[in-house]
């Protein structure tokens, strides 16, 4: 099927396992406002919390990851892709514990779109208010297909930016969530190929908004995400990033999180200890910062507590 080098292997796991597990540390808190959690900043993967579940337990962001990485092991199809989200929301797969819990309401609403006829990229919510961050948050193995399909180059084609649109239209169409989707998945290329971690940021930014600007239905939209385009983003301080589900807030706040950190850890924890949306934001830092840190930065004592975590890593398996 699809041919990929021993160093993305490894990279699969990583940035799977990357997202995984800063998921299932962030799951505890969700809601809780920077405030309160600054009170008893988190240190370390805990459990219970806002869904009452062990450690190591993992929300949505992991599961309809994981629907898209098991798809794409037979290739791309986006109606297998909606059939798996289906089997995930009706029947709990892909879940840790077999439980369906923590469902957005525009992937809620797409999803039961598919299940009544409508073709899969046509699911998504077209409206301003159907900017959340649920596409952004599972878009991560898209860009291992593109790798492997187009080259460690994959976003200098125009197809791979529209992959990367339809992947995002499957329960997010607005083009405001296919930018962020973009924007996040040209970063990722940069840190596959294992630039610094800054150049690697920017670069991809650039190349994102490059691409953007050549498209004038898109153009339009550029203006919402001019604080990552400025050079000093990172220097912005952490009181005006913000950490909600807006997919502008939750790329921002990720983004941010990985520029103001060096390694897996720190990364991870920085945007927990965001508040809000804790889940999703560490997630969507947590599958680039296990990128470019790699495998073996992701503490292994994190790793250890993470449920079916030999599951995860079979779907890798079956992918690669």
């Amino acid at each position: 099927m699809m041919s990929i080098n021993t160093n993305l292997k490894s990279i699969v796991k990583s940035g799977i396992l990357g997202l995984c597990v800063a998921d299932a540390i962030g799951v505890p808190v969700e809601f809780m406002s920077r405030d309160e959690i600054l009170l008893h900043p988190v240190t370390d993967m805990i459990g219970y919390g806002t869904f009452n579940l062990p450690p190591g337990s993992w929300s949505d962001d992991t599961s309809l990851t994981l629907c898209l990485i098991d798809s794409l092991s037979n290739g791309l199809d986006y109606k297998d892709i909606m059939k798996k989200f289906l089997s995930w929301y009706c029947e709990a797969e892909y879940t840790p514990h077999g439980i369906t819990f923590d469902i957005g309401r525009t992937c809620m609403k797409s999803i039961l779109r598919f299940s009544k006829g409508t073709a899969p990229i046509k699911c998504g919510g077209t409206n301003v208010n159907d900017n959340g961050n649920g596409s952004l948050m599972r878009i991560l193995p898209i860009a291992f297909y593109l790798h492997s399909t187009y080259g460690r180059n994959y976003c200098d084609y125009d197809e791979a930016y529209e992959i990367i649109h339809n992947i995002s239209a499957l329960t997010h169409a607005h083009i405001r969530s296919k930018i962020a989707c973009g924007i996040y998945i040209s970063i990722a290329g940069e840190l596959i190929n294992r630039q610094n971690i800054e150049n690697g940021v920017y670069k991809g930014i650039s190349f994102a908004k490059s691409h953007y600007n050549s498209k004038d239905s898109y153009s339009v939209e550029l203006k919402y995400y001019n604080r990552l385009f400025d050079d000093g983003f990172n220097n912005i301080p952490m009181e005006e990033i913000k950490s909600s589900g807006y997919v502008v807030d939750t790329l921002e706040a990720a983004l941010w999180c990985l520029l103001n950190t060096d390694n897996y850890r720190q990364c991870v924890l920085k945007a927990v200890n965001l508040g809000d949306d804790t889940d999703t934001v560490a997630a969507v830092a947590g599958g680039l910062a296990g990128l470019f840190y790699g495998l073996d930065s992701i503490p292994q004592e994190w790793i250890n507590q993470i449920a079916r975590i030999d599951y995860i890593l079979d779907l890798c398996d079956s992918f690669i």
